[in-house]
């Protein structure tokens, strides 16, 4: 797949629930909900269900067929073959050529992805409206008429590998969460096999065992077509008839999982050490019912009281009170069958596994012993309710909804039901199911711990999938039909595009306070809720020296207590509210931010004003957010790929600030004082060079009213912030980092370049995009597509308000990063050697304008490039401007901004991996490197050492 839905992904899975606001005393409640999904529903003879979802507020169209086939299906001995399977449904069919599905979205200004889960395995697009019959036509003939032949098989093989390589086996934690739970959680359902497989699973299968897999469950019976979006549904009917009608329905029958999970009556607990482990974890799972089971909607209740958000109970125990945990989370991964409620947590520096353990099983047992308060149900139904609409935003989030609801629980009206039934959950209903599922003889608790911390002569336990879990073999279906492309004569082609259909581009309105704090508004009202997006000058770039990171721990302090609140009261209220508040500093600038529900917008405003406003910067909140954020920087150092990026921003930027790790270093953190942080606000926070966006359903009057009721007294307390210095750029360099324990190495090859102001952005944004935007670019056309050698290749452009860069960068296996280094080159001197053929750049123009257009689909994308404009002292204007900057780029443009820009001889390469894999082929190449043991970089210095 192109990205695989991990464990972790789930934390933010949640269904939709209506729930009264907070109202003032006295006032009656006024009932925000969210409407039922509007769709129509038909099934062809042949037994594919299509489901139809209109919005002609949207220029686009969402596509989506899931299959009734995931991991859980894998054949014995071939863990990880659904999963593989899905990467072979993008090559070649008998009419379409491989990769010709990203032809048809990303060429466009579209996209495309498919994900494997252990139940279903979705394949997704979003186009531009007038593109949809092409892919109708499209996903129907990859349906009917797969051709899998060995080169293309041998290839995706190779990049799956790589895939596993980079989440499981290269990443912190990748192994607990993508194999280790789910073989401890199951003892008998096929579950148990992580949906990545292992590397011999996939050494294991064959060609013919493809060819069997296709014919056996994808098919127009086991699947389900959804569009959203902005269509004729006449049309649409005929389309799917022409295309889908025809694909023939086996006689067969699907082959089904109906093992059931035994109950666990008694706890299991193991215990075990990894490298690339830099801080101990705990995870506990408990047994929940499948889905569809009328629980679900006090379990997700539950999770929310658990886990959602900074006021939730895992947070403000294990990190914020106790201060026990880097991080504490939970997530509900429900399935057709039995699923999961998981904790975890990433302990704190110098806090024991045990003493972690003991924290998650206490917070599960406090739900066993008492009911939740009164204030905790209705907090969690509010933050439900927000997340809800927020999914419904896009065509794309209603067809997911809708889709998952009728694969997992058989109902396309499961998540509108579970609207309804969370609505009704009570304190009793959650206490009554933590005592039913959450006992602790129920638990399956594993200790995840550092190599390091293993004691001489200790066996670790050994965790893997249980010999009693049941799964079968594929048994092929007769006279597999082996399918060939088409003669060049006969193939049919994909129909033409229609007319298309013209976005609306927002209108931003600004005006400006008497104490000089600007407002943008952009209206929007077809749903209820607004982001409200405080953004500021300064960050980072200001920072001193020797303090990298003093004003990314001075934005993440400023949530975290006022002069009249503390940060405790601070997320109660505004997660009671159903929102979330967060506060972050970039290169250029800082920024606060809160989404909520529009009926919660007045009280919303008076906390982002008050936190904007009336930071505390308390001495024990200053220690805690210290020792919080030197653990996420000790678990950024043990991933490669991270690793690889600050370095090259150092090599790139030297002693410049921009060149130093936002989020500062464990030597940095440990200097700042309390000055420095009250310093850095100062340099930030005064209205004169603050602007608030707000995106929503609110009115340009009404956000003005509550923006001079709520910033109308600020003023400013401190100088202007002062001018980034000039960058000096350093001469290029080529280093590594050896990490002996690396499962894969880190490249990245950057260079400078330019600001966003610069007149020569849109070129070089052009340019950058054919050289590494989007799976169809050079980079991972050349590195992923032909050779296998990675996940993905891509390349950036980070256009600032002074100065800029621009880096490209994959993972591969240790023994092939130099090969990679080569590669990325080689691209980058094409760029500027040879004009890009117009028919390419369109195409790559297309990727811009398409993620553009997507990105103003919800509140908080339109606030999000609003405020990088500010911060870039770029004009408002450019919102309407983009699309037509882009398409005027031409070849000439692109090449002359390549030759100046994109040249690798002013480039600086790092790799971070196991450096005697890799080292004596990137010295023949480059005799200079320069190679850094992990133990002796230092962050801190230009010189990296």
């Amino acid at each position: 797949m192109r990205l695989l839905r991990s464990a972790l992904l789930l934390t933010a899975a949640c269904f939709p629930v209506a729930a009264a606001a907070q109202t003032a005393p006295g006032q009656a409640p006024r009932q925000i909900e969210v409407k039922p999904i509007a769709y129509t529903q038909r099934t062809l003879p042949n037994g594919l269900r299509v489901y139809a979802i209109r919005d002609t507020g949207t220029p686009n169209v969402s596509v989506q067929v899931w299959y009734d086939v995931g991991s859980k299906d894998d054949p014995k001995g071939k863990s990880g073959f659904a999963h593989m399977f899905e990467h072979l449904m993008f090559k070649s069919t008998r009419n379409l050529v491989s990769e010709q599905m990203d032809r048809l979205t990303e060429d466009v200004g579209g996209y495309n992805n498919a994900s494997t889960n252990d139940d279903y395995t979705n394949y997704y697009e979003v186009i531009p409206a007038n593109h949809l019959q092409r892919l109708l036509f499209a996903e129907a003939d990859r349906m009917a008429s797969l051709v899998v032949e060995p080169k293309s098989f041998g290839s995706e093989r190779d990049v799956v590998k790589e895939e596993l390589r980079q989440s499981t086996l290269s990443r912190p934690y990748g192994k607990l969460f993508s194999l280790y739970y789910p073989a401890l959680a199951y003892t008998a359902h096929p579950y148990a096999r992580g949906t990545i497989g292992s590397l011999e699973n996939l050494e294991a299968a064959g060609i013919d065992d493809v060819r069997a897999f296709h014919a056996t469950y994808y098919r127009p019976d086991n699947a389900i077509l959804i569009v959203s979006g902005n269509f004729d549904p006449a049309q649409l009917n005929g389309w799917v008839d022409q295309y889908f009608a025809g694909i023939k329905q086996p006689s067969v029958a699907i082959p089904r999982v109906t093992v059931a999970e035994p109950a666990r009556t008694k706890a299991v607990t193991r215990t075990v050490y990894e490298p690339n482990t830099p801080l101990p974890a705990v995870l506990v799972s408990y047994h929940v019912p499948a889905d569809r089971d009328a629980d679900i909607a006090a379990l997700t209740v539950l999770k929310a009281v658990l886990a959602t958000g900074e006021s939730s109970r895992l947070y403000e125990s294990v990190v914020y009170r106790d201060q026990l945990a880097q991080s504490a989370e939970a997530f509900l991964d429900t399935k057709q069958a039995t699923g999961n409620l998981v904790v975890y947590a990433i302990l704190a520096g110098g806090k024991t596994a045990e003493a972690g353990e003991a924290a998650l099983k206490r917070e599960i047992a406090r739900f066993r012993d008492a009911p939740v308060t009164a204030a905790e149900l209705a907090e969690a139904k509010n933050e439900i309710l927000t997340q809800s609409i927020e999914s419904r935003e896009t065509a794309e989030g209603k067809a997911s909804t809708l889709a998952a609801a009728v694969l997992i629980d058989g109902d396309p009206q499961a998540a509108d039901k579970q609207l309804a039934a969370i609505a009704q959950v009570s304190a009793a209903d959650i206490q009554r199911v933590a005592r039913k599922y959450l006992g602790d003889t129920q638990s399956a608790t594993i200790r995840y711990l550092p190599i390091g911390d293993k004691p001489a002569g200790a066996v670790a336990d050994t965790i893997a999938v249980a010999p009693t879990v049941r799964v079968s073999d594929l048994t092929a279906p007769a006279n597999v039909a082996i399918v060939t492309p088409a003669p060049d004569g006969q193939r049919v082609q994909p129909p033409a595009p229609s007319a298309p259909v013209s976005p609306t581009i927002p209108q931003p309105v600004e005006v400006r306070l008497a104490n000089g704090m600007r407002l943008v508004t952009v209206e929007r009202h077809d749903l209820p809720i607004v982001t409200a997006y405080l953004v500021t000058a300064g960050g980072a770039a200001t920072d001193p020296a020797n303090l990298p990171g003093v004003s990314n721990l001075t934005a993440e302090l400023m949530t975290k207590g006022t002069k009249t609140r503390s940060a405790t009261q601070i997320a109660r209220a505004i997660e009671g509210l159903g929102g979330a508040i967060g506060s972050d500093a970039g290169s250029d600038g800082a920024s606060v931010a809160v989404t909520v529900k529009s009926d919660q917008l007045d009280p919303a405003m008076a906390i982002l004003a008050d936190v904007a406003v009336n930071p505390a910067f308390a001495a024990d909140e200053i220690e805690r957010a210290r020792t919080q954020q030197i653990d996420a920087v000790t678990l950024a150092l043990k991933d490669p790929a991270q690793v690889a990026g600050l370095v090259a921003d150092r090599a790139v930027l030297g002693a410049s600030p921009y060149g130093a790790p936002t989020g500062g270093t464990p030597l940095s953190l440990r200097a700042i004082t309390r000055p420095d942080i009250v310093a850095a606000y100062a340099r930030s926070f005064q209205p004169g060079q603050a602007t608030l966006i707000m995106v929503g359903d609110v009115t340009t009057a009404r956000a003005k009213a509550l923006a001079e009721a709520r910033f109308g007294g600020w003023t400013s307390a401190g100088r202007a912030t002062p001018t980034a210095p000039a960058v000096v750029y350093p001469k290029p360099r080529v280093v590594v980092v050896d990490m002996p324990e690396a499962g894969q190495a880190g490249v990245v090859v950057a260079r400078p370049a330019i600001a966003r102001r610069d007149p020569r952005y849109y070129p070089l944004a052009v340019g950058n995009t054919v050289l590494g935007g989007g799976f169809s670019s050079r980079l991972n056309q050349e590195i992923r597509i032909k050779r296998g050698l990675a996940y993905g290749a891509s390349s950036g452009l980070d256009a600032g308000k002074t100065q800029g860069t621009v880096a490209a960068r994959t993972q591969t296996k240790n023994p092939t990063a130099a090969q990679v280094v080569t590669l990325i080159a080689a691209e980058m001197t094409r760029l500027g050697s040879a004009p890009v053929p117009t028919a390419e750049l369109d195409t790559r123009k297309a990727v811009l304008v398409g993620n553009f257009g997507r990105g103003i689909e919800t509140t908080s994308g339109v606030a999000g490039i609003l405020g990088a404009y500010v911060q870039n002292d770029v004009p408002l204007g450019e919102l309407q401007r983009y699309t037509g900057a882009v398409g005027a780029v031409d070849p000439a443009a692109v090449q002359a901004a390549a030759t100046a820009l994109l040249d690798p001889k002013e480039a600086s390469i790092v790799v971070v991996g196991d450096a005697k894999q890799f080292i004596e082929p990137l010295r023949k190449a480059y005799p200079s490197v320069e190679v850094i043991p992990e133990a002796a970089l230092k962050l801190d210095t230009a010189t990296l050492r």
